[in-house]
């Protein structure tokens, strides 16, 4: 009924030859499969379908050929786990969806201010465009360095955000107050956006959104979150298959391996998610040569890069989370001057103000997700940093007031803590409520 309304759609006569080949019909799967690519010579699905159907019927080698033509656009795209270009490319955005869309497969300022505010009705991204934007991310993110280096001039400056945790509504303050991005405002958010929060999936597609518009003014780097085991258990796994799929958090984990570990700004400052390593003697060239695309091991410099914290005492110790250490300001005071930089600046840990400096003013933390787990009560922060000093310029803020009943809690929650995203905590979790240092 759909191809008599519609003969000209290529997608029915791909559903249709599917049908025919789960009941056997291999002949009729096999002529909707050549109208399909006839119609449409990029519906990669029917060249698939095709196969299937010749294959069927023990025809081969005229299988073999359009698999090849599937395995070829496969490889322009790119390799992406659980996600076929046939999938993708079949995927069409029903009448009725009347939310944002990309406008001719781009994002634009005019669609990220639609989808700020279709997020803020509660509303979700259509699948396809979903995945458009993590299919692209990947491919600028794959080539960026492990370690990004820019320059400020010195009338620029950069806004530093730290961990966001799935605060969606809390992200729209922090634009609020200080702009959207833009060229003239760039920012850099400092990995753990995802987990804990109610709202995940929105807050990492907005920052994959503007990560495309502004690629070199709108920066990403990885937290201990933006990795498969933590998502399992706090949930952004969970959060993801409940508003689409299983397959989609597969693209999420391939996504999140791309992203860089560290940025250094005009060779001074030196930004981390985590903090430095349990070992002395690393140097950026060090960093530079990190095999990223990977979970990360459990000890190492990447490791530490995620999960380490500082300590007031000297030295190192044993960290709190079971991976990774703690380290002293004379540890940070002996890299600093190896690599002849003046600052780092990480995130990683909840701060009562929103921030903390510490080791002398060598080493500040910035968290911006106020009121951390609906509980903590802390402010949130964010740094300017401007081309002329370097030095930190700290801007607090509080929690806003969000939904109370989201369209879907994700499972797993802690008693007590009615709209996070945790089950009980791991061994790298530290277990010292109400205000637990780390997250």
């Amino acid at each position: 009924s759909a191809i008599e309304l519609n003969p000209s759609n290529a997608i029915y006569y791909g559903n249709r030859s599917l049908a025919y080949l789960r009941t056997e019909c291999y002949g009729y799967a096999l002529a909707d499969a050549t109208r399909a690519v006839q119609l449409d010579a990029k519906y990669v699905k029917g060249y698939y379908r095709r196969a299937a159907s010749n294959m069927a019927l023990g025809k081969f080698k005229a299988a073999l050929r359009d698999y090849e033509t599937v395995r070829e656009w496969g490889q322009r795209v790119g390799d992406i786990s659980g996600v076929s270009v046939c999938s993708l490319g079949s995927v069409s955005i029903e009448d009725e969806y009347s939310g944002p869309k990309l406008e001719d497969g781009k994002v634009t300022l005019a669609f990220m201010k639609d989808l700020m505010q279709w997020y803020k009705d509660q509303k979700k991204l259509h699948r396809k465009c979903a995945y458009q934007i993590l299919v692209q991310v990947k491919e600028v993110l794959a080539k960026l360095p492990t370690l990004v280096e820019t320059t400020l001039k010195e009338t620029e400056k950069v806004t530093v955000c730290g961990d966001t945790h799935g605060q969606f509504y809390d992200l729209l303050n922090i634009f609020e107050l200080n702009g959207l991005p833009s060229e003239a405002n760039p920012y850099i958010f400092n990995g753990d956006f995802v987990d804990r929060g109610s709202f995940s999936v929105e807050v990492i597609l907005t920052l994959f959104g503007f990560k495309l518009l502004y690629p070199d003014h709108f920066h990403l780097l990885r937290g201990n979150h933006e990795t498969d085991n933590m998502n399992q258990i706090y949930g952004f796994e969970g959060e993801v298959k409940a508003k689409y799929t299983a397959q989609m958090f597969a693209l999420f984990s391939e996504v999140f391996e791309w992203l860089p570990l560290a940025q250094c700004i005009n060779g001074k400052v030196l930004i981390m998610h985590g903090g430095l390593f349990s070992e002395d003697g690393v140097t950026l060239d060090d960093i530079r040569k990190i095999e990223r695309n990977r979970q990360p091991p459990d000890s190492g410099p990447m490791c530490d890069l995620l999960w380490s914290d500082p300590q007031p005492q000297n030295g190192r110790s044993v960290s709190k989370r079971g991976v990774s250490c703690q380290f002293g300001p004379d540890v940070t005071k002996r890299f600093l001057e190896r690599n002849r930089l003046e600052l780092i600046i990480r995130s990683h840990e909840v701060k009562p103000e929103g921030y903390e400096v510490a080791h002398d003013g060598r080493c500040v933390t910035v968290f911006s997700a106020p009121n951390y787990c609906d509980q903590m009560g802390n402010k949130g922060s964010y740094i300017h940093l401007r081309g002329s000093d370097l030095r930190p310029d700290f801007h607090q803020f509080t929690a806003v007031v969000r939904p109370q009943n989201p369209p879907r809690a994700p499972p797993n929650l802690t008693q007590g803590i009615p709209s996070t995203s945790g089950a009980p905590k791991s061994p790298r979790e530290p277990q010292n409520l109400p205000l637990p240092p780390s997250i």
